[in-house]
């Protein structure tokens, strides 16, 4: 059996990022970094914004986000 593009492994979710958590809208593997553009796998997902509703791919793309407000 083929497996279609549209399947959710090859789809980014869509989620809603809490503060300590986040609660999947759209099933997906994976989202993208709102930084770098890089997959990031729902499964290694440990940094996001909660104002910005935005995931990061790393600590240090995080912070570099945050600081971009000051």
């Amino acid at each position: 059996m083929l497996m279609s593009s549209d399947t959710p492994s090859h789809r980014a979710a869509t989620l809603i990022y809490g503060p300590n958590d986040f609660r999947v809208v759209k099933p997906g593997h994976f989202v993208v970094c709102a930084m770098s553009g890089e997959a990031i796998p729902l499964d290694a997902l440990t940094y996001w914004s909660v104002e910005r509703q935005e995931p990061y791919a790393s600590a240090e793309l995080s912070t570099r986000r945050a600081l971009e407000d000051l």
